[in-house]
């Protein structure tokens, strides 16, 4: 299996849920600005939509969007850690959390934030959205380490998402408790092995 990802974009949380199932994989860097890959091969070719991630199977077969890769890569977990068992209250939790990180949260930062030439106007109303999804968050996290308790599939997306704010300056002091979620996800073996491959932070 093949994941193509590009540091520190959403591709991150296939990757961290990857790592966390023990799943074997080659990680391919992609170049979204160029759309090319290290070789100088289009991107385009690969993926038409020309966006990360995309998991290629041993079959060649190629999948997109995150959020559905999520589902996929947690459903090879065997310990049904990272999503439970099909038809579960439990696993309706996690997919009703993938959601909102999915339409809340990632669709509010990308690609507005993201683009300079985004109007002013378009920009205040994605920030007082974030911050009023980011004051539901610390208060969900005021008593819980992880979104539904443990860790799955949805905090490696929720993460990788939040993870976005200090990129781009967006002061996260006023939600204490989503900042200590982002540092206990961030302290995990596995997601700090992901970090470490993107070369998001050091190695020790």
């Amino acid at each position: 299996m093949k994941l193509y990802f590009s540091p520190g974009a959403c591709s991150l949380a296939v990757h961290i849920a990857l790592r966390e199932a023990g799943v074997d994989f080659q990680g391919v860097k992609v170049n979204l600005a160029q759309h090319k890959l290290a070789s100088g091969e289009d991107y385009y070719a690969i993926s038409p939509r020309g966006y990360v991630p995309l998991l290629e199977f041993d079959d060649g077969t190629r999948h997109v969007e995150g959020a559905a890769l999520l589902q996929y890569v947690g459903d090879l977990d065997p310990q049904h850690a990272l999503i439970p068992p099909v038809g579960s209250a439990a696993r309706l939790a996690v997919l009703e959390w993938l959601t909102f990180v999915s339409s809340e949260l990632h669709k509010t930062f990308s690609p507005w934030l993201w683009h300079a030439d985004t109007a002013e106007s378009t920009k205040a109303a994605c920030l007082a959205k974030l911050a009023a999804r980011f004051s539901e968050l610390d208060q969900v996290l005021a008593d819980r380490d992880y979104l539904t308790g443990s860790f799955t599939v949805a905090d490696a997306y929720a993460f990788t998402i939040v993870n976005w704010a200090p990129m781009l300056k967006v002061d996260l002091s006023a939600y204490p408790h989503l900042q200590a979620y982002q540092a206990r996800v961030a302290a995990r073996p596995k997601v700090r092995e992901a970090l470490v491959a993107e070369g998001l932070v050091k190695a020790a």
